[in-house]
């Protein structure tokens, strides 16, 4: 094992301890950052005006009316700013607009007294619009060839040599939709001004340094004269990434210009109507397979919905095309990617970042093709895996791809899965109006941000006289247990019992230039920063130890608080008397860590390289029951068996597993985006912008039972004391029950139906799958689409279909 991983004797890692802050959360009595506007004099309230067109000219701005409303006291526009009007790193997110770009934009903001005399101000603010044509979702854009940013191309092999050769040739398309974070704390920042002019902005943000930055530019001042500190977030998500920077610079900008503190926390209505989601996807696709049903060719174009501005579109959709792969071997594969540009909220990074919507396209081909290739989609998949020696289609090669096959049969005996497909084939012959069906997928996910620069982290490390620590670290916590892991990481490697340390919250004038808590790496890169400090300051004290104990210092050993040699029964002392000598021999008991993830290369300009450190591993199997009459549907029961390496610490690791699956199986088969797409003047206007009218997942969507694995012996050799990401992975699990309710829906039809259906896979889509299989009962065929369906717009950059020849093909065609 290498120094990074290797876990000395009696380690704080690996215990299942419950989240750090869990007696707070459940109390109340933890802080978040509106929390702290109570604790705050003389705060201002910030308000948007917000436009209702998707896209308009601004013609005309009169702010006056707001000042006359009692309690107000300034209104923000663009005159404002000293620095960059703009709130993003690509500078095209003009913090005050000129040009309306989605329904909702913000056009100025009012400050005032109260929340609701900031309210009423927004009202009375008169604004002249030239309504703009607007393209409100991808199939219009395609039409129009709006498009943004980089058109990524990856290839491999000889696709079309392939494709000519292969024995089953099969091409379609899939439009799926995206999803709403739906974090309980919605964007919040406090901006505050010191009487020596510098900035203080607290701020729900999973990226403090690029708020840092970004506050900093718009208020056209150095760095240094802006600090940001996070306490932790209620749920990020990846929606925090990015797109809390303009609303901290809006609270910043409102500090400087009255000299009180400005508070700006977003309605769920405004944060639903004014922040980015899950970046929707359209998808056109050509596949090969030989007649053992092992897949040949991939052929695929991929068009991400980017909304009004690039965000992290780029990054998102190349992170989409090194997924499409997901755990299985396509020996030669060509995918072209492209961002459509629409008048619609800027989608932005989500849990999996590209990875879920990559994967999502080779699931449904190979649960679609699965029925007409005579084989069952469990055997198509798992005969289609990785093995040693094989690398993707950006070239990095798989390693441990023996770890998916574990997985699978793990899960394959501990659910009792050949018993419970013989039961449900049973259950189904005998109930013509309700249908079960039990679906088993693969997870592959790399992890390590896209971008190498972004894999390095920093901490700072304290040991008090007393023998307490404190670590700072560069890292953000929104729920998902980082600060629990950093603490056991640091109580590990200083050798100290857990209530020994404690955490700072994160800001930026004690860990400078972080990157975002993102792309699973938190533990990852924070870990190891955190463990080079403990490092740093255990080897000075190693020092005075030797001396004191009279042993050669790769002798001395620290331990649950106790420092000695290796001699057996030799003397002892506690780490408290440690650092007292080391104090007064002048030992720098305080100590700055670095981390940077060796071994990656990217090439972006030809989707080559090695960009992740490694792969996670899972699989998960679910069961449905379907009722025929009204496509509702029950998730009976999950097994998940995932692979955390050597989990750093199992309750915390579990529950991400959990939260993670259901998040996914809500993007899956509930959550349903929808906009205004009429010639109304409402045109482009979220329909769903509520808890009444966006469906997420509640206890009545658990499976009734739930059971989760960790994978034994996987210790992640140059990982963090042997342990691996958990954030992100597990939502991909979740592809099981959409699939579990494609089989279902088709067991309503004749044996080898294949079914189209929609994502969301919700009732209603269901239903419509339902009435395919039925109707391939009636016709002796399976039709190309549902009822009421249209096909997308043509796209002239499609994948070409296969000239007609004597092998098998089928087109499938769904939108």
């Amino acid at each position: 094992m290498s120094a990074l991983s290797e876990r000395p004797t009696q380690p704080v890692v690996g215990r299942s301890i419950p989240h750090e802050s869990a007696a707070l959360h459940v109390t109340g009595e933890a802080l978040y950052t509106d929390d702290l506007v109570m604790r705050t004099k003389d705060v201002l309230h910030a308000y948007p005006v917000q436009a209702p067109h998707a896209h308009a000219r601004i013609s005309g701005l009169r702010t006056a009316p707001a000042l006359e409303v009692p309690g107000v006291v300034r209104v923000l526009t663009a005159e404002d700013v000293p620095g960059v009007n703009d709130a993003g790193v690509k500078h095209d997110e003009p913090l005050f607009p000129a040009e309306v770009m989605f329904y909702g934009h913000a056009v100025c903001w009012v400050l005032a007294e109260t929340q609701e005399a900031a309210r009423l101000g927004a009202a009375a603010v008169d604004v002249d619009y030239e309504p703009l044509p607007a393209l409100i979702n991808v199939a219009e854009a395609i039409a129009a060839r709006s498009f943004q940013g980089a058109q990524p191309h990856m290839e491999r092999g000889d696709v079309e040599a392939a494709l000519a050769a292969a024995e089953h040739v099969f091409s379609g398309e899939l439009t799926f939709s995206g999803q709403e974070h739906f974090y309980l704390e919605t964007h919040c920042a406090l901006a505050h001004v010191d009487e020596g002019e510098q900035v203080f902005v607290q701020s729900s943000t999973q990226h403090p340094s690029e708020t840092q930055e970004i506050v900093a530019h718009v208020l056209g001042r150095p760095s240094n004269e802006v600090t940001v500190q996070c306490l932790r977030m209620g749920g990020g998500f990846g929606g925090k990434e990015m797109q809390p920077h303009g609303f901290a610079a809006i609270a910043a900008l409102g500090a400087i210009l009255t000299g009180r503190p400005v508070r700006l926390r977003l309605t769920r209505t405004q944060d639903m109507t004014m922040s980015g989601k899950r970046h929707g996807f359209h998808a056109r696709w050509r596949v090969g397979f030989d007649g053992d049903g092992r897949l040949q060719a991939l052929d695929a174009t991929l068009t991400s919905d980017g909304g009004w501005s690039l965000d992290l579109s780029e990054p998102v959709l190349a992170r989409a095309l090194c997924h499409i792969d997901n755990a299985y071997w396509i020996p030669n594969a060509r995918v072209n990617g492209r961002i459509a540009k629409t008048n619609k909220t800027s989608q932005t990074a989500f849990r999996g970042f590209g990875g879920p919507q990559g994967m999502m396209v080779i699931e449904d081909i190979l649960g679609r093709c699965a029925p007409l290739l005579g084989l069952d989609a469990e055997t198509l998949r798992r005969r289609n895996f990785y093995s040693a020696g094989q690398s993707t289609p950006y070239r990095q090669p798989v390693r441990h791809p023996e770890r998916i096959a574990a997985a699978w049969q793990q899960v394959l005996d501990s659910s009792d899965f050949a018993a419970r497909t013989a039961e449900i084939e049973e259950f189904n012959a005998t109930h013509e109006h309700t249908k079960r069906a039990l679906a088993i997928t693969p997870v592959k996910f790399g992890i390590s941000f896209n971008l190498t620069a972004f894999n390095q982290a920093g901490a700072l490390v304290h040991v008090y006289k007393d023998g307490s620590v404190l670590i700072n670290h560069g890292g953000t916590e929104m729920g998902q247990g980082l600060h629990t892991k950093m603490l056991q990481v640091a109580a590990t490697s200083l050798g100290v019992p857990l209530e020994k340390v404690r955490l700072a919250p994160t800001r930026t004038d004690k860990v400078p230039n972080t990157s975002a808590t993102a792309a699973s790496s938190g533990a990852d890169l924070n870990g190891g920063a955190v463990k080079n400090a403990c490092e740093q300051i255990r080897e000075r004290l190693t020092q005075v130890a030797a001396t004191r104990l009279g042993f050669h210092g790769n002798d001395i050993r620290f331990a649950d608080g106790r420092v000695r040699g290796l001699a057996p029964g030799g003397e002892e002392v506690s780490w408290e008397e440690i650092v007292r000598l080391a104090y007064f021999q002048r030992v720098q008991l305080w100590a700055a860590g670095f981390y940077r993830t060796e071994g990656l290369y990217w090439d972006s300009s030809v989707m080559q390289g090695s960009p992740f450190k490694y792969f996670a591993y899972g699989v998960a199997a679910s069961e449905v029951e379907v009722d025929g009459f009204t496509g509702a549907y029950r998730l009976r029961r999950v097994d998940i068996v995932h692979d955390v390496g050597d989990s750093l610490s199992p309750l915390v690791d579990v529950g991400q597993i959990e939260g993670g699956f259901v998040q996914g199986a809500g993007w899956l088969t509930l959550e349903d985006l929808r906009w205004d797409e009429s010639d109304r003047p409402t045109r482009g206007r979220l329909a769903t912008q509520a808890a009444s009218t966006y469906k997420l997942p509640s206890f009545s969507e658990m499976p009734e039972v739930f059971n989760v694995a960790l994978l034994e012996k996987a210790a992640e050799e140059g990982a963090v004391y042997g342990g691996k990401a958990v954030g992100e992975p597990p939502l991909m699990l979740a592809f099981s029950v959409r699939e579990a309710l494609r089989q279902a829906a088709a067991a309503f039809g004749p044996p080898g139906t294949s079914v189209d259906l929609a994502s969301p896979a919700t009732p209603e889509a269901v239903y419509w799958a339902i009435e395919q299989a039925r109707r391939a009962a009636e016709h002796g065929h399976v039709d190309e689409g549902g009822p009421g369906v249209e096909p997308d717009q043509p796209d002239p950059e499609a994948p070409r279909m296969v000239p007609d020849s004597e092998r098998v093909q089928h087109q499938l065609i769904r939108t």
